[in-house]
């Protein structure tokens, strides 16, 4: 017997007496969710900086301010975004009522990442909830300080019948996995983002995948040099890298490279100081399995700036890698930590056909004075998102979907996209009982009369065009 058998089951009865339907139900439980921000805020700020050193300033950045907004969001918006939807009738249907209905899924399993505990889980929940579904949240185990927050004091403030939290490691999911979910949204690796979607398929599950990869962000050579090098040094070690958005490498020209470095080291040491590792906003790697790998990653390319780790405290400064080669390993997997290498090429065509040679990313940056240079490369690549001039602040839109594309991932979410992604659109007609006599051309026995009668009733017709009688 499964061991979260019951658990689905018992979410699912609940689901199915309409509790989480109401639209005033569900305001209620986006409410809740908002007191618990308000209410442990110290607590969550403090688990996180115990996790990862996070800084409070990018924990309220991050994880308390951007989960807020969604809330608040879905708040301001449900009513509109619940609402049926009237579609456009054909002539045979002009009586009749033709709508789009938005309804929950069912059951929905969010699984989430270790980075930033509390958006990457509280944000599809806000888009869960107010589509009106039952949730099970599976919290990473990596941030134990945050899973504890998650798994004790969240189930407070949401109703039981209708949340749950699962927690523990590769097993307990694994086995959660083999229950049927009506909907799984998964954020992490692709690796296991494969795991999760072939679990997904045993039950025909719909699912969201928001996976990583390696971000690319192009600088041109007309450029504001030290505006840029402030807006990537800030993205690049902002959580101490460990953001699936991040810049995951720079690609330029050699004489590009040549004047953005000094500016990179100068909004480095302006940021930490001259030394990181006593800055109070630079944090630590999220456990020695993952400071080992990256560290691994400095063996690519020429240190150019940084370098330095302590293994004992989990750090590794600030880095930037020159001379790096396609080869190497640090271009072949996403960084994930501090350390960012930099990749030349000859003009901008091959940098667009370096990029598009590479599985499409979740993220493409471009730096450039010349607004051409920045479309260009907008318009030839292809990935979740884009920013231009900046790096990552695109995330921080309700208004914008954030989601990836091919191995960065499917689906998207934020705002009324991640309603959306949680609602099912539901197709519906009604029609009343008279009138039979409209609908005797579509009955046998069938005639050619009958047939240009029913076409003619039914056909859409192009724009712009008139049919000669």
């Amino acid at each position: 017997m499964n061991p979260y058998a019951a658990l689905v089951d018992c979410l699912r009865a609940t689901w199915l007496t309409g509790k989480t339907r109401p639209m005033e139900y569900r305001k209620s439980q986006l409410e809740a969710l908002g007191r618990f921000l308000e209410e442990n805020e110290t607590e969550i700020l403090h688990a996180m900086n115990v996790d990862m050193r996070r800084p409070p300033f990018e924990g309220q950045v991050a994880d308390i301010s951007m989960v807020k907004n969604e809330v608040n969001q879905a708040l301001n918006n449900l009513s509109c975004w619940m609402k049926d939807e009237s579609v456009d009738k054909s002539l045979a249907t002009k009586l009749d009522c033709a709508f789009v209905r938005k309804d929950p899924y069912g059951v929905v399993l969010i699984i989430s990442p270790f980075n930033y505990p509390f958006q990457l889980t509280v944000i599809p929940m806000v888009g869960a909830i107010a589509a009106g579904n039952c949730v099970i949240l599976k919290p990473s185990e990596i941030s134990t300080c945050s899973e504890k927050i998650l798994a004790e004091v969240l189930p407070s403030y949401l109703d039981p019948d209708t949340f749950a939290v699962v927690t523990g490691g590769p097993e307990p999911t694994t086995k959660l996995l083999e229950n049927r979910f009506d909907y799984i949204m998964f954020t992490g690796s692709p690796r296991v983002g494969k795991i999760v979607m072939s679990a997904a398929a045993k039950h025909l599950t719909p699912l969201t995948l928001e996976l990583g990869g390696q971000n690319p962000c192009y600088v041109d050579c007309c450029c504001d040099f030290q505006n840029a090098a402030n807006r990537i040094v800030w993205a690049k070690f902002f959580n101490t890298g460990q953001t699936c958005i991040a810049p995951d490498y720079l690609i330029c020209t050699i004489e590009t490279q040549e004047r953005l470095m000094p500016c990179l080291r100068q909004a480095i040491r302006e940021f930490y100081g001259c030394s990181p590792q006593d800055s109070p906003d630079f944090g630590r790697m999220i456990n020695d399995k993952h400071f080992r790998r990256v560290c691994a990653l400095l063996d690519c390319g020429r240190v150019a700036i940084g370098g330095q780790t302590d293994e004992c405290d989990r750090y590794i400064a600030p880095t930037v890698l020159a001379d790096v080669k396609d080869w190497e390993p640090i271009m072949q997997e996403e960084v994930f930590g501090p350390v960012l290498p930099i990749f030349t090429v000859r003009d901008l065509d091959e940098a667009i056909q370096y990029i598009n040679s590479k599985e499409r990313p979740l993220a493409v940056y471009a730096f450039s004075c010349n607004s051409k240079v920045v479309n260009r490369v907008l318009d030839c690549t292809s990935s979740g998102g884009f920013c231009g001039n900046d790096c990552m602040m695109h995330v921080t839109l309700v208004s914008l979907p954030f989601g990836g594309i091919g191995y960065s991932g499917l689906g998207q979410y934020h705002g009324k996209y991640g309603f959306d992604t949680f609602t099912h659109l539901r197709g519906c007609l009604s029609r009343c009982m008279g009138f039979e006599a409209l609908n005797c051309i579509r009955y046998p026995p069938y005639s050619q009369r009958k047939l240009d009668l029913l076409l003619s009733t039914t056909e859409v017709r192009r724009k712009g065009f008139c049919t000669l009688l």
